[in-house]
Order: C-alpha cells, then structure tokens, then sequence
C-alpha cells in the first residue's frame, strides 16, 4: 500500500532529552488525522520533522514515497502549514498578504486564485481591510487561505483552536470540514477533543514522545473518549 506520510521509528532527540521516541505512523491519502496529547508530548517537534524543518536523530520519513532527506525541494511545496506564526503583514491588506504569497510561489492567475481561497475562508467581504484590524478567528482563517494558495496536498496544523471564540470556533470548523472534502492528507494537533473528533478519520494520541494510541474515528467511541485520553495519558505519565 502507498502511504502519503511514512514514518519508521523516527526519534529525536536534544542532548539527554528524547523529545520523539520510535514514532511509527502510516496515514493513506485523504486521511485526517488528528493528535491529542498534553504539553511537552513531542507534537511540534513530530510536525516539524514531517515539514522538514528539523531532521530526525533517527529513523526514516517518507513524503509519497520519497525519502525527506533525499528529495530536493520539491516535496515542501506541496506542504503547508498553519503554525502559532500567521505569517501575515498587518498593514497590508487581506488580498495584498496573499498577493505577496502568491507573487512568491510564482501561482498563475493569481488574482482568481486569491479570490478563490479567500472566499474559501470566507473572507470576501473583508478582502480590502488590513490585516490588524482582524480577530484573532479571522487572522486564523486568512492564515488557512495564505496556506492554501499553492493548493498544497498536504497540511499541517498547529493548535488552530487556540484563542478562537465559539463561533470562530465553528467557523473554522466549517473550513476544516471543507478541506477535508478532497484529496487532501491533513494532520492537526489540538487539545480541543470535541473539536478534533468532528472532522477528523484517525486519532492519535501522544505522550511523552511516544503514539500511545491510534485508531480510525470508525473505531472510536466519541462518548467515551475523553475517558481514554485521560487513562492513557495518566498510564503513560506514571
């Protein structure tokens, strides 16, 4: 079977502390997977490596089929991701972020493509405001769009919940909902479990670097979750 993401006993580690330990994770295309854990799990540090931001201190990871340390370039443009960092100019407009973005990924047509993801995000009517007159759920969603402009096959979130109201909340929801639609492999780390379980098609949960649990959402028991997550993070820690 072809993987999209394939990672074999990936760890890393910083002086004597193992931030991932023997990572083993295989999701197929269309996937969404979503990572629960507690804070210091290693989560950031998983994304990083499967961005190529940071190596691994050992163990493979393969980005459709190709070796991260082999490939050239070419994979990280067909990943985006939505980290603590917008990424966004606030003096600049909602369309002029994305026009920069767009002029630096060299997209054709881009004043379609933008008007696209924006409408995507639903941004439209906000398209002309700069950006430091935005909420934090709206900076959040025009992050989302600013990822989206290279239509990306795979992306990655970090914490996207994080500071958002309940109707950003739902909002964003909405737009995961909608990425998911496609062929799109997306992994996204939260602490939000109801949030997670809505759109996601695995669940993960990591402690102490280490996936202590996975499993399709088919599988799960959305009532008695919070209760597994609890136990497992509580059996791991002690």
């Amino acid at each position: 079977m072809d993987y999209v993401i394939d990672c074999e006993k990936v760890s890393k580690s910083y002086g004597n502390i193992s931030a991932l330990r023997d990572i083993n994770l295989k999701l197929e295309k269309g996937s969404f997977l979503a990572i629960f854990g507690p804070n210091g799990a290693g989560k950031t540090t998983l994304l990083k490596i499967l961005s190529h931001l940071i190596k691994p201190t050992s163990g493979t990871v393969k980005i459709n089929g190709i070796l991260l340390h082999d490939e050239d370039g070419e994979i990280r443009k067909n990943i985006g991701v939505v980290s603590h960092n917008s990424f966004l100019y606030n003096n600049l407009t909602s369309y002029e972020n994305l026009e920069f973005y767009g002029k630096m990924y060299n997209i054709p047509d881009l004043k379609n493509r933008i008007a696209e993801v924006i409408d995507e995000v639903g941004l439209t009517a906000r398209m002309h405001d700069p950006v430091r007159t935005f909420s934090r759920g709206m900076m959040q969603r025009l992050s989302i769009a600013r990822v989206l402009m290279p239509d990306p096959s795979i992306i990655y979130l970090d914490e996207p919940y994080t500071g958002l109201d309940q109707h950003a909340a739902m909002k964003l929801r909405d737009i995961l909902k909608n990425l998911k639609k496609g062929d799109r492999t997306i992994i996204m780390i939260t602490h939000n479990i109801e949030r997670g379980l809505e759109v996601c098609t695995h669940v993960a949960i990591q402690v102490m670097g280490r996936i202590a649990y996975f499993e399709k959402i088919e599988n799960v028991d959305r009532d008695k979750f919070e209760s597994k997550y609890f136990n497992t993070v509580g059996k791991e820690h002690y």
